[in-house]
C-alpha cells in the first residue's frame, strides 16, 4: 500500500475545506490552494474527482466554491482517499490467487490479507468530523 500525493493532498484539501466551510459559505480552491500551499491545478483535478464521488458538491459563480455534500461525521478518510483513486490493497506477492497452487496454505497471504482489512476498517472508521475536532482540540487557532 502506497498513498502518493494526490491521496495525502486530497485529504489534506478536504480537512482544510471542512475547518473553512465552518466559517461560511462554499469555499473556493483559490482559497484551499493558498491555505494548503496545494496548486491550484492539481486541486481542481482532485476536486474534480471528489464531486464525481458525491463526496462535495460545487457553487458557481461569484462567491463559489466548494462544499461538502454530506454530514462530515458521515464522510470516512477512506471515501476520499477512494475518490482521489488511491489503491489502499497490500501487494500480495507475485502470483494472483487464480495462478497460485499454494493459495490454500500460504500463511503470509492469509496474515496480508487480514492486514488489508485492518487498513480499510482503520479508514473507514475515521470520520472528517473526529478529526476536525480533534485538530480543534490539540491545535491552537492563529491568530
Amino acid at each position: 500500500m502506497r498513498i502518493t500525493t494526490r491521496g495525502r493532498y486530497a485529504l489534506r484539501a478536504s480537512l482544510a475545506l471542512a475547518k473553512l466551510e465552518k466559517e461560511g459559505g462554499p469555499v473556493s480552491i483559490n482559497c484551499l490552494s493558498e491555505q494548503e500551499n496545494i496548486s491550484s491545478v492539481f486541486l481542481e483535478q482532485i476536486f474534480f474527482k471528489l464531486r464525481k464521488a458525491g463526496l462535495v458538491s460545487s457553487v458557481r459563480g461569484p462567491g463559489g466554491g466548494f462544499r461538502f455534500a454530506r454530514q462530515l461525521d458521515q464522510i470516512s478518510v477512506k471515501e476520499i482517499l477512494d475518490a482521489a483513486g488511491e489503491d489502499l490493497d497490500i501487494s500480495y506477492c507475485d502470483k494472483h490467487e487464480l495462478e497460485c497452487n499454494r493459495i490454500g496454505e500460504c500463511f503470509s497471504h492469509q496474515i496480508l490479507v487480514g492486514a488489508h482489512e485492518l487498513i480499510k476498517k482503520y479508514f473507514e472508521g475515521i470520520s472528517v468530523a473526529a478529526i476536525v475536532e480533534a485538530a480543534a482540540e490539540t491545535i491552537p487557532e492563529k491568530a
